[in-house]
């Protein structure tokens, strides 16, 4: 029987989603609390593999099990078991035709950003933060030169291990709400930091660094060293996943205060 998931958590406390010798990723967690309920050892799979500080609104993951359990049990016996920083959100039972990467047709990042003078302290950890006046308008036309499908090797982290920098980046707006910056990227894949690195250029046109135009030179130079540094984990979330139809899954999690 396979299960599908769908979770959310808090970055804050986990070395990343993928499990660790140490025991210290959201994996661990979740495998150590469905093995519970299920009364053998099991292994999930993700969507996407998130990194330390990275926080997920809306993660999928699947798993194999031979028990036989209420799908209920999925949820709220596995969140017994979890520690608070992780709750699954629903559960499906579903044909072997699924996986949760490799079934993916799109995923999306939201990236919340606080423009203030002064960093933030109530949400420490869940947000990132610039303290320079940020032009969104200038931001969102650096933006309009990354849609498409494009080598992203600048972008790239150098421990990157996807087989190919080419993605096909669908969406990228930037939308000020006040003090706040909410910026949304959305693909058919990512590369390792490529959120956080986008977010890097975007801040540093923002802030009247460079030109809008700068960003478009970076991308077509595919060299990491020619672009602005990694912005902080802190503000990153994964916040959709989009399956085929035929799944009949949630794109998204309303739950989050940050959604809409």
């Amino acid at each position: 029987m396979r299960i599908v998931l769908g979770l959310e958590y808090c970055g804050t406390g986990f070395c990343g989603w993928q499990s660790q010798p140490q025991g210290c990723g959201v994996q661990d967690a979740l495998e150590a609390a469905i093995s519970a309920i299920a009364g053998e050892k099991i292994v999930v799979t993700a969507a996407g593999r998130t990194d330390a500080g990275v926080h997920a609104a809306f993660q999928v993951a699947h798993f194999d099990t031979t028990a036989r359990r209420p799908l209920t049990a999925w949820v709220r016996g596995v969140n017994r078991h979890l520690p608070p920083g992780v709750a699954v959100l629903w559960a499906r039972e579903v044909s072997e035709a699924f996986h949760a990467r490799f079934a993916a047709t799109q995923r999306g990042y939201r990236y919340v950003l606080l423009n203030h003078p002064v960093r933030p302290g109530l949400h420490h950890g869940l947000i990132g933060w610039s303290h320079r006046p940020l032009d969104s308008d200038a931001m969102n036309r650096a933006a309009a030169h990354l849609i498409g499908r494009h080598d992203f090797s600048a972008f790239r982290a150098a421990e990157c291990q996807a087989r190919s920098p080419v993605k096909e980046l669908r969406l990228a707006r930037i939308e000020r709400r006040g003090d706040y910056l909410l910026c949304d990227f959305h693909a058919d894949g990512f590369l390792h930091h490529m959120v956080r690195n986008l977010m890097g250029c975007l801040v540093h046109i923002g802030a009247g660094a460079q030109a809008p135009e700068w960003i478009h030179g970076i991308l077509l130079g595919r060299d990491r060293a020619l672009a602005a540094p990694t912005f902080d984990a802190a503000g990153l979330y994964l916040t959709h996943l989009r399956y085929p139809a035929d799944f009949a899954l949630p794109e998204s999690s309303e739950r989050w205060p940050f959604a809409t």
